[in-house]
């Protein structure tokens, strides 16, 4: 298949038209007309996925988050950005990134399924064409639990270490939300939506604390912790609707370590 066949069926299951204003999705480097025979997919375009779609002979990169937000009025060896995308020109690597179209289309629902979130509605509405998407999910549990017991069971689900809690461990939270990625924009939609507790990542002190005195606890399991689950859904659909070519997931690597 040409690169610009699955970047057809990509984009027939994630249309680029549910991204938000202000993201940078579809082809940013490379051909379209490539004949791709070998796809790696990724979270993020690091220089260690680079490299190794490179040495596995990827003929396509797809990534969640794009390596390019902003205008670009160079690429050069001179910044992290210019070298990697010299070196996917190079070996003639078709880069191309799905984001908050996927958050919306994708991610929300499926980080619902990860938690067993049933009757879920969408947490925050982005697009409204007679049936709401947006980005993630709110639900109720069957019966309250304490927040402590909630922290460790995202912990199970995600496959996680450590996850930073704010809130009294014994309080009892029974509405979930769930926003994947960086949820600190995601603190008023839990609350308007009543949510007992939100799940996300990159939370920071004020955030934590002004939700908490707001009544909602925060569970920040990392960005990369929840979002994770992309790499492997990812490998599944294209497996599922490709022939003949052969899908690699990057192994999951968080980027930190709490030592």
């Amino acid at each position: 298949m040409r690169c610009k066949e699955i970047i057809d069926l990509i984009e027939k299951k994630y249309s680029p038209e549910y991204a938000l204003e202000w993201d940078n999705v579809g082809l940013l480097a490379g051909r379209d007309d490539k004949e791709v025979r070998r796809i790696y997919v990724a979270l993020d375009a690091t220089d260690e996925v680079v490299d190794a779609a490179a040495e596995q002979g990827a003929d396509m990169l797809i990534t969640h988050h794009p390596l390019i937000f902003g205008a670009v009025k160079r690429v050069t060896n001179e910044d992290f950005i210019g070298r990697r995308m010299i070196k996917m020109l190079q070996n003639d690597i078709s880069y191309y990134a799905m984001h908050t179209n996927y958050d919306v289309l994708g991610m929300a629902e499926l980080s619902g399924k990860m938690l067993d979130l049933h009757d879920a509605e969408v947490l925050e509405v982005t697009r409204d064409d007679g049936h709401p998407e947006g980005i993630g999910r709110v639900a109720d549990l069957k019966e309250a639990i304490p927040l402590r017991e909630c922290a460790g069971y995202v912990k199970d689900c995600f496959h996680l270490g450590p996850v930073k809690v704010f809130g009294k461990l014994e309080q009892k939270v029974k509405r979930i939300a769930i926003s994947p990625g960086a949820g600190k924009s995601m603190t008023g939609a839990a609350l308007r939506k009543k949510a007992d507790v939100l799940i996300t990542g990159d939370i920071d002190h004020h955030t934590g604390i002004d939700a908490v005195a707001d009544g909602l606890c925060i569970i920040d399991a990392g960005h990369y912790g929840v979002e994770h689950i992309f790499i492997g859904d990812m490998k599944r659909y294209l497996e599922e609707n490709t022939e003949h070519i052969d899908i690699t997931a990057a192994p999951i690597q968080h980027p930190f370590e709490i030592i």
